[in-house]
């Protein structure tokens, strides 16, 4: 039988997982780890998909962009290592997406989180735990953004600071946390792949204002993201909305 579109992304994020935990192994660190795990997982990666799917369009943050791919319907959108930080550091929260969007909607999708062994997709959803009481609302770790720590405040959130994007994503759909709003800019690739898994597991996904987040375009820069539990998501686009930077 042959491989399906979420078998082969579970795939290989997995396979990327393991190269990058091999490599870390190997005794390098910092930003040599970082650029020798971004090329060796891009590499495996791309040879992968334009081998399974050649008829397909690919956008990775590590190749050359080719806009023919905005007239294609099927796209596959992945991110080699998120976390180059973290990952350089020997922590955990990294992450390794690949997503396939159809028609601008992310619709397969495979988050891998090697340092916890584990990896979520969109095929095969987690039941949503109970939300935590407070609620638990992620931020960056070094850059907690503004309009966040404003909305936390009123409804009421505790901080969680942690590293990548796609880690900080799969906190929510594991329970961990409740919510993450991010504002300061991302890319395609930072969300495709969580977006599509959040999906699943029934959280609500929205840009910060909760329109609806597209794929596959002549841009790929992203100014936001809200991932929640769907009965936060009322409350987080209205106080998203209202905040005011100050000078």
């Amino acid at each position: 039988m042959a491989e399906s579109d979420d078998q082969l992304a579970e795939r290989l994020a997995t396979a990327a997982g393991a190269i990058l935990l091999e490599l870390r192994a190997a005794g390098l660190d910092g930003k040599a780890l970082g650029k020798a795990g971004d090329e060796a997982a891009n590499a495996m990666l791309c040879r992968e998909l334009r081998a399974a799917r050649p008829d397909d369009a690919l956008l990775s943050e590590e190749e050359k962009d080719n806009r023919a791919r905005c007239g294609q319907s099927r796209v596959w959108i992945v991110d080699p290592l998120d976390g180059t930080r973290e990952y350089g550091e020997g922590r955990d929260d990294w992450a390794v997406h690949v997503a396939l969007a159809v028609d601008g909607v992310a619709t397969v999708g495979a988050v891998a989180l090697p340092g916890l062994g584990i990896t979520l997709t969109s095929a095969a959803p987690r039941p949503l735990r109970p939300a935590n009481n407070p609620p638990k609302m992620l931020v960056s770790r070094t850059r907690p953004a503004a309009e966040a720590v404003y909305v936390a405040e009123r409804i009421g959130a505790e901080l969680l600071p942690m590293g990548s994007a796609g880690a900080k994503a799969m906190a929510v759909v594991c329970g961990e946390a409740d919510i993450y709003l991010h504002t300061g800019g991302q890319y395609e690739w930072d969300n495709c792949a969580p977006v599509a898994v959040a999906q699943a597991a029934g959280l609500h996904v929205s840009r910060a204002d909760g329109s609806p987040i597209r794929y596959n375009n002549p841009d790929t820069y992203l100014p936001d993201l809200l991932i929640c539990r769907k009965e936060l998501a009322e409350d987080a686009v209205r106080f998203a909305a209202q905040y005011v930077p100050t000078a």
